[in-house]
């Protein structure tokens, strides 16, 4: 394959909890057959437990090998991590690299058109089960420390890109202010919206703002 061509991956992760990897290489082929998609690659990566995004290294370098128009066919969405935050963290990276995601279990796709209303379904469903998940297993090794916020994480993230200030924020969830700053500054929740936005600009425009992807905080890379 000639550098430059456009490469769609069938990216799978084992990992606790997880769909198992037949299962998963099973519903992302039913999902190509559907779409006439021709995978190109297939990535397996392997965690033995739920460990933040900064710490899965194979992953950080299979990010950096994606180009512009590269697509990425997942089962799922928790695929590229069980925490809603570091979901949105990858997607933004993924977006400003000009990468698709396609997520076969839905039949949905992610991408520099997608708005922050539409991704917020994923959200949920992720916070949902990581409140499940940590009340059967607990803390994952390795993770941030749980909060009280942590299910309200797609609310909060809806109204601050809504324009709520975090006064009023934590007057419409009744509760502590500041409290709910700490969380949203020990999160970086308003750079991840500053990131998500400008990720989803025209390219024109894009060419001309940085964008710091999770993995490359000492590099500076462009969309």
């Amino acid at each position: 394959m000639l550098k430059g061509d456009v490469v769609i991956y069938a990216y799978m992760r084992q990992y606790v909890n997880s769909e198992s990897l037949p299962q998963q290489r099973k519903t992302i082929a039913a999902f190509a057959l559907k779409k006439s998609i021709n995978i190109n690659k297939e990535v397996i990566e392997y965690t033995t437990k739920n460990v933040s995004v900064e710490e899965r290294f194979e992953f950080e370098k299979f990010v950096h090998t994606l180009e512009d128009g590269d697509m990425i066919i997942l089962n799922d969405i928790s695929i590229l991590s069980s925490l809603a935050e570091d979901v949105v963290k990858v997607v933004t990276c993924l977006m400003s690299r000009g990468v698709k995601v396609l997520v076969a279990d839905t039949g949905s796709s992610i991408d520099k058109t997608t708005t922050l209303g539409e991704f917020l379904p994923y959200l949920n469903d992720l916070s949902d089960a990581q409140k499940r998940v940590s009340k059967i297993i607990g803390r994952p090794k390795g993770s941030k420390s749980n909060s009280k916020f942590d299910s309200l994480y797609s609310r909060i993230l809806e109204m601050l890109n809504g324009g709520y200030n975090v006064s009023l924020i934590a007057r419409e969830l009744d509760v502590s202010r500041s409290s709910l700053k700490d969380y949203i500054e020990s999160r970086g929740i308003k750079d991840i919206l500053n990131d998500f936005s400008i990720a989803k600009e025209p390219l024109k425009r894009l060419n001309d703002r940085l964008i710091i992807c999770l993995f490359e905080k000492n590099n500076i890379i462009k969309g």
